[in-house]
């Protein structure tokens, strides 16, 4: 096949947006680009890949347990649609064996291989049907780390393609580092001949658009190579990629990654690639939680997923491989929907809706709760009391209670004598069950 291409004796290195020796710089066009979110949009996951690469080794056993949490927690939704292995080592190998074992629909398992027959032979034997395969974009990559130009880079990635289809196998190219990339000069080129490769072979062709550096942008407006918006905009009208073959994978090195996800869905991409609480290289991937409350906000459902796997999965995480997740990380950590200003434990005692977005404990299994210190007052210990026995509205305390007096007395002898920690939940177990022992009964509710 003759291919086409943007040849170049040097490198562009968009200079102008990243000097290097400064922050890197957003350059504005107002070129502004229509949303068209695709009926059908969904989450994948590389948690045993790019996440692994970045925590602890997981054993064989760990990876099939988290497989399983995968698959209940997309319940049959088909939202979480896939997850990719590394097949280099024997204990990956056994990994996918023992998941593919499972006869699961959701997550499709899928891997990521290095570019020779071998590979491809091994993922074919294994019966995987989509693998990965590394395709650097950027003039960085092209010159700088493959030492080619960029028509022996385009020949290379396109022969690699051309033996996964020859082996039957769907491939998934990875547009490594494109948001500095030559979009017009490159990009399109690349992703024009590989549909090239679909309409021949009849066989998906997917591109994994890379952000690596995390330094993609999903404001309107903003120029390529940075732009989240352009990038999903020109593969899909310049290189006539549909929406099921776009999916993006980003970094969080800019505080983006999210964002950048969700732009992918706004503009056109029916997928984004995600890790569980975003582990992965530097400062990690974009949350795999964080896209399924994205997709329940976009889409206004989130199908019959089973969200409270979520919670499951972190005390997972933290249990057996001794990974932290930070107390404030929102919706899986320990403290993300703790309060601890007395004036806002008034607002949840009077109306949990006044200071809680959404019911936690119904959808995530984490009801709203608050953190006594110095500062909550007789409203605090009361809502702290109500959320940790799980009190419904007939047994609730009221703030005005004269049983919490006394437990309002030992707290602030507790920090008039020094105290600045906050009161634990088994300390204030013990206070509450001496001073209001009916409490899981709770007759009578006596206002001072």
């Amino acid at each position: 096949m003759n291919y086409t291409g943007v040849d170049t004796l040097r490198p562009n290195l968009f200079k102008e947006m990243f000097p290097y020796s400064e922050i890197p710089k957003v350059v504005f066009n107002n070129i502004q680009l229509p949303m068209e979110i695709p009926e059908d949009i969904w989450i994948t996951d590389t948690t045993f890949r790019d996440g692994q690469q970045s925590i602890s080794s997981m054993t064989v056993e760990q990876m099939v347990k988290i497989y399983d949490y995968l698959h209940n927690l997309d319940n049959g939704s088909g939202v979480i649609r896939q997850t990719e292995f590394f097949l280099y080592s024997e204990k990956d190998r056994k990994a996918v064996e023992k998941c593919i074992e499972r006869g699961y629909e959701f997550p499709e398992i899928t891997s990521w291989i290095r570019a020779n027959e071998e590979d491809f032979k091994l993922v074919k034997e294994m019966g995987i049907k989509e693998t990965g395969i590394l395709m650097s974009c950027s003039d960085y990559h092209i010159f700088h780390k493959l030492n080619m130009t960029r028509k022996e880079a385009m020949k290379n990635y396109l022969s690699i393609a051309e033996s996964a289809l020859e082996n039957g196998i769907i491939p998934r190219c990875h547009f490594e580092d494109i948001t500095r990339a030559d979009f017009f000069g490159f990009v399109v080129p690349l992703a024009t001949n590989l549909m090239k490769l679909l309409k021949e072979s009849g066989i998906p062709v997917k591109i994994r658009a890379c952000d690596t550096l995390g330094v993609g942008v999903p404001h309107a407006g903003v120029e390529l190579p940075r732009s989240v918006p352009a990038i999903i905009h020109g593969l899909r009208y310049y290189s006539n990629v549909p929406s099921e073959s776009i999916e993006w994978h980003g970094h969080n090195d800019y505080h983006s990654v999210v964002t950048n996800s969700t732009a992918t869905w706004l503009y056109g991409g029916s997928s984004v690639n995600t890790t569980l609480f975003g582990i992965g290289e530097r400062v990690g991937n974009c949350p795999l939680e964080a896209m399924v409350i994205e997709y329940g906000q976009i889409k206004g459902n989130t199908k019959n997923m089973d969200l409270k796997i979520i919670s499951e999965i972190a005390d997972y995480f933290e249990r057996e491989l001794k990974y932290e997740i930070p107390p404030r990380t929102p919706f899986v950590g320990s403290e993300f929907n703790v309060t601890r200003a007395g004036i806002h434990a008034d607002g949840l005692l009077k109306n949990e809706e006044i200071y809680n977005s959404f019911d936690t404990r119904k959808i995530l299994g984490r009801p709203a709760v608050v953190a006594v210190n110095s500062y909550s007052g007789m409203a605090g210990i009361a809502a702290w009391i109500n959320g940790y026995f799980d009190l419904d509205d007939s047994q609730k305390i009221d703030k005005k209670d004269r049983r919490l007096l006394p437990i309002k007395k030992w707290i602030d002898n507790e920090y008039e004598n020094g105290r600045t920690s906050n009161i634990r939940n088994d300390e204030l177990k013990e206070l509450t069950l001496k001073y209001v022992p009916n409490i899981l009964g709770n007759e009578d509710t006596k206002a001072i």
